[in-house]
């Protein structure tokens, strides 16, 4: 039985005199509000109304029983009323910095199409991180590992001329003895990538090479480190979207593979559900993360 339909429907009534039109204001054809209302008289035991009558009049029983139907009709419109207000409030996430206006705002509005509304806060990865933890936000896409990862992008390197060759090699730009007076290039890391499991096997990667520590280096902004490249023979370590949105040719590494990993970090578990399973295709495309397969990112329609 819907006890609360059946209630509305009984303070409908009660309150117009009449089935027909009780049923009207409840929304049911008058064969529901009757059925409800029998139900509710079977339910309590008693009748509610006196079907002897002309129209629809309360029994001594229903006329008790009144005030507290309209107690619990309208605590119940309350509780829709706070509902309705609590989808509207935003759910503040902290979001990766790398993430264009475009994307972002076509993420808001998938997230608005799923019934969520956002309030987007771009930041480093320890910010995202504290962020979280200090409740000013209620979420965060969180750099993670790749094996923990819910979506992943894969890295490689980025220059400004088109590279010779289809994979990158660290060790190649390891200078020799006549070219030591000359400058060396460089690998810049973003501050996206300034996590350990990006940031230390890098730093392996380039002491094993036999390259200068200056030759990796970490950026204090993508501005910055895009800048170098433009200007240089230096390297970005990107992904793929990335070096296309700022014009860079990109290769993937030869000696290691390097994956941002990304997972939802929330104080409450709902706000990490609902973003991993209504907009895990919005977050991808705008992190341009792999596939749910493990493949190449899907484009965005134009």
């Amino acid at each position: 039985m819907d006890v609360l339909g059946a209630w509305r429907a009984f303070l409908n009534v009660s309150e117009r005199g009449s089935f027909t039109e009780g049923a009207a204001a409840t929304r049911v054809p008058q064969s529901v509000a009757s059925r409800r209302i029998a139900a509710l008289e079977k339910h309590l035991g008693e009748r509610l109304f006196d079907r002897s009558s002309r129209g629809a009049v309360l029994t001594q029983f229903g006329r008790d029983l009144l005030p507290s139907a309209k107690r619990l009709v309208r605590l119940a419109d309350d509780i829709e009323h706070e509902a309705e207000r609590a989808k509207l409030n935003p759910l503040r996430l902290a979001v990766p910095d790398i993430c264009t206006v475009h994307d972002l705002a076509r993420l808001d509005a998938e997230a608005r199409r799923n019934g969520i509304y956002l309030d987007l806060h771009a930041a480093v990865p320890a910010e995202r991180t504290e962020l979280v933890r200090s409740r000013e936000a209620r979420a965060a896409l969180a750099a993670v590992p790749p094996g923990d990862a819910a979506w992943s992008v894969g890295l490689g390197l980025a220059g400004a001329t088109d590279l010779p060759t289809a994979t990158v090699y660290i060790e190649t730009l390891r200078a020799g003895r006549a070219a030591r007076s000359s400058r060396r290039s460089r690998i810049w890391i973003q501050p996206e990538d300034d996590v350990p499991h990006i940031r230390d096997r890098m730093f392996r990667i380039r002491d094993a090479a036999g390259l200068q520590p200056a030759q990796v280096t970490v950026s204090a902004t993508l501005t910055a480190a895009t800048a170098e490249v433009l200007g240089s023979a230096d390297l970005l370590l990107c992904s793929p979207k990335q070096a296309g949105e700022l014009g860079l040719h990109w290769r993937p590494l030869g000696e290691i593979e390097l994956v941002r990993g990304f997972d939802v970090s929330a104080a409450v578990r709902d706000d990490a559900e609902r973003i991993r399973t209504r907009l895990w295709q919005a977050v991808a495309r705008c992190l341009g993360a792999r596939d749910r397969e493990g493949g190449a990112p899907s484009r965005p329609k134009s």
